[in-house]
């Protein structure tokens, strides 16, 4: 009996130290998505929500209309949000991967000064860099076109021909110090007596990162493309500060299509909703997929 009642007793403190963080992650994180999921399948436009006689749900119109409408950017917004998963995922982490073991390996001085250096813009304010990166490509008088000139003095102001290189850029400067960290933290957990071993049996050092730090990693490769693939599909402060859209909402992404149904103009809650839901769909397809090479190609440590 009385092993019983300790259990029960610690059964209970277990329930009540996790009952806060239940209670506010249905708060803020799972009554919120369903609640989104509710309002996309209704006809809501505003005003009161509880209470109202007049909203309906009405099925999955607000679905058809994101795919069917003509004068939507749906399209035109996912595709510059797979653009940025592309770059996030084979830019950003194969980059990265090499510069971690660069510094790792101790090929460069200054490792220190070099870790600063690559990790500084993840301290900076994405809207300061916005800012400051819209005054560097993004006007015919920009440090970009003044650089352009030395070499071809006729060259002439235009975003409009592939108005996405200039963000995929700076998202590429802006995020890879992130999975330096990361990969930097995970190599030195790597036992150097492999390492040196494998030297001493004369492997190079493109077979030291080969045969044994990428299998080490691969684990910690498939968790930063999962980081990437989330983070890509809710880019939203940079570009708006940077582009806000433009030029014709050709560098919208489905963030910020969301954010014009929702806030500009007549509001279109349910569409906005809808976008959202889309985008939290899109995400766990992908990050399915890679869960899905990971268990076909390796991925343990």
């Amino acid at each position: 009996m009385k092993n019983l009642t300790s259990k029960s007793e610690e059964r209970a403190s277990y329930l009540l130290l996790a009952l806060p963080a239940v209670i506010i992650y249905f708060s803020v994180v799972a009554f919120p998505t369903v609640f989104s999921v509710v309002l996309s399948l209704s006809n809501y436009n505003g005003g009161k929500i509880f209470g109202n006689p007049n909203i309906k749900l009405v099925g999955l119109e607000s679905y058809v209309e994101i795919f069917t409408n003509p004068n939507g950017y749906f399209w035109l917004a996912l595709q510059n949000n797979m653009l940025i998963v592309l770059v996030s995922v084979l830019g950003q982490i194969p980059l990265g991967f090499i510069l971690a073991y660069i510094l790792s390996r101790k090929l460069v001085r200054g490792v220190d000064f070099f870790q600063t250096v690559i990790y500084l813009p993840n301290v900076i304010s994405a809207v300061i860099i916005g800012i400051l990166m819209k005054n560097f490509f993004l006007n015919s008088s920009s440090v970009w076109m003044q650089i352009l000139r030395i070499f071809n003095p006729q060259a002439q102001f235009s975003i409009n021909q592939y108005p996405m290189v200039p963000v995929l850029i700076v998202m590429l400067w802006m995020y890879t110090g992130t999975y330096v960290v990361i990969f930097l933290a995970n190599i030195q957990r790597i036992d150097v007596s492999i390492i040196e071993a494998a030297k001493i049996d004369g492997a190079s050092e493109a077979q030291v990162l080969r045969y044994i730090t990428m299998p080490a990693l691969s684990g910690v490769i498939v968790t930063c493309a999962i980081l990437a693939i989330s983070g890509s599909l809710k880019s939203y402060d940079l570009l708006y500060v940077m582009t806000n859209g433009g030029p014709a909402n050709r560098t919208s992404v489905l963030s910020l299509y969301m954010y014009m149904m929702a806030f500009r103009g007549a509001p279109n809650y349910p569409l906005a909703n809808a976008i959202s839901t889309v985008m939290v769909l899109i995400s766990f397809v992908l990050i399915a997929l890679t869960k899905s090479v990971e268990k076909r190609y390796g991925g343990k440590e």
